[in-house]
């Protein structure tokens, strides 16, 4: 059933590709970097050195690299283009909001299908580290900006 996982990374790199670009290319290369590079810090820390989590099982996955690979720049292109940045602080609130229900609810998904196993982790904590992530993306995004202006 983990399959259906993969069909999800399709569907969100798709939609990564298609959607209109707020983003320069520059913005979008360093974004996904960032993302693909943060996210594996943190696996490496919590999944590998902690074991509170994993893909599969424990220990190193190909699958979950390649879930990771998938996943994490899809999601950040998605969200940063998408960013209400004109908005009000309360719709940026809100964004923020919506995307961690989300990322809840796919995480969710992704450990009911066998992608994804806790082994001491909770959903909460997750709840309480995405405004977080996403709030660093969001910071990430604010740097770049200003280190290409710098160089321009």
């Amino acid at each position: 059933m983990w399959e259906l996982v993969y069909v999800c990374f399709a569907i969100f790199n798709a939609a990564a590709f298609v959607i209109p670009k707020k983003l320069s290319n520059i913005e979008m290369y360093a974004t996904t970097f960032f993302a693909f590079t943060y996210g594996v810090t943190i696996d490496m820390i919590l999944d590998l050195h902690y074991g509170l989590y994993g893909y599969f099982e424990e220990g190193f996955q190909w699958l979950g690299l390649l879930g990771i690979v998938l996943y994490f720049p899809s999601i950040s292109i998605l969200f940063l283009n998408l960013y209400p940045l004109e908005n009000k602080t309360s719709k940026k609130i809100i964004y923020i909001i919506v995307w961690t229900l989300f990322s809840i609810a796919f995480e969710w998904f992704c450990l009911h299908t066998h992608f994804f196993y806790y082994n001491g982790w909770k959903i909460w904590y997750s709840a309480l580290a995405y405004p977080v992530i996403f709030s660093i993306l969001l910071l990430n995004l604010k740097l770049v900006r200003k280190l290409v202006h710098l160089n321009v």
